[in-house]
């Protein structure tokens, strides 16, 4: 059976357990169950036969015309199907598009102006396609490297402070109460509390609780796209809390001593070289308790 025949005896409850098994199977059938409860509580009227018989008889040198059940279910049918493209359109056009990397993945995606983007793990992404280009406005929580086709101001929120640029390549990181920003291309406004900076290429700037700091750039992209996690000035807390994202494990720190800064790389594809690069900064021991949780303790 063709597809729209199925989808219009599905909308009208018609299938058989054999018809709607197959219909189940069908790769669109989220999306449409998805249109179906939008338009459950959308009601089209009942079709009063008697009363149209009754006013077409009043009209002089008129036929009565009788309408056949099998049309009124396929007028019904054809008004939810209508209604059914229109949701559809809301969902596709003007509802939020989300783009996610889970703890230990990363994801890359193009916008809809063909601007890149690629999310570090444990991010997130939230954007509108409809008017994309007249108003090229995004959400970020966690990290993204950016490379933005040229066109109109391009704009990137965080809970921390709003990056704007025109064309450029850049990175944006924004967890707990540390906010990175970093220019590989072109230029980059930066906007803090009440403190607003311009980037050029090689330039990042970096706020925490309040406080600036400004660090020359030597890489043409970001360490972790090349899997290695760079940190300048951050303390233990901070790196676990990376680590953690980038292997998706859970770590436990048994220290006293977490106000050490620490400047420097380490690998996002070995586990067992950035633990001990960790125990020996930190004069630590890893215990691995189970696959996918360490446990720091001091020696």
């Amino acid at each position: 059976m063709k597809k729209d025949q199925l989808l219009a005896k599905w909308l009208n409850n018609d299938l058989s357990e054999d018809e709607l098994a197959e219909f189940k199977a069908s790769p669109d059938f989220e999306k449409y169950q998805k249109i179906k409860n939008y338009t459950d509580h959308l009601e089209v009227g009942d079709l009063d036969e008697n009363t149209m018989l009754s006013n077409v008889l009043k009209q002089k040198k008129a036929t009565p015309k009788v309408v056949p059940l099998y049309k009124t279910w396929m007028f019904r049918a054809v008004a939810v199907f209508v209604l059914a493209l229109g949701v559809m359109f809301v969902l596709k056009f003007f509802i939020p598009e989300t783009q996610t990397a889970n703890f230990g993945e990363k994801t890359s995606f193009s916008l809809p102006d063909n601007s890149e983007v690629v999310l570090n793990s444990g991010s997130e992404i939230n954007y509108k396609k409809w008017n994309w280009d007249n108003h090229r406005h995004l959400e970020l929580k966690g990290e993204a490297y950016f490379r933005v086709a040229k066109g109109r101001k391009f704009e990137v929120q965080t809970s921390l402070g709003k990056v704007t640029v025109l064309g450029t390549q850049f990175d944006v990181k924004a967890r707990k109460n540390r906010f990175d920003v970093v220019c590989y291309e072109g230029r980059v406004k930066v906007n803090y509390a009440n403190t607003q900076i311009l980037l050029t290429h090689g330039q990042s700037v970096s706020f925490e609780n309040g406080k600036q700091a400004n660090i020359n750039v030597t890489s043409l992209k970001p360490e972790w796209i090349d899997d290695q996690i760079c940190f300048y000035k951050e303390d233990i807390r901070s790196i676990l809390d990376e680590v953690e994202r980038q292997y998706n494990i859970s770590i436990e720190l048994n220290s006293k001593d977490t106000t050490s800064l620490f400047t420097g790389k380490l690998p996002a594809k070995d586990l067992n070289v950035a633990l001990q690069i960790i125990s020996t900064t930190y004069h630590l021991k890893a215990n691995k308790v189970s696959k996918n949780k360490i446990i720091f303790d001091g020696k």
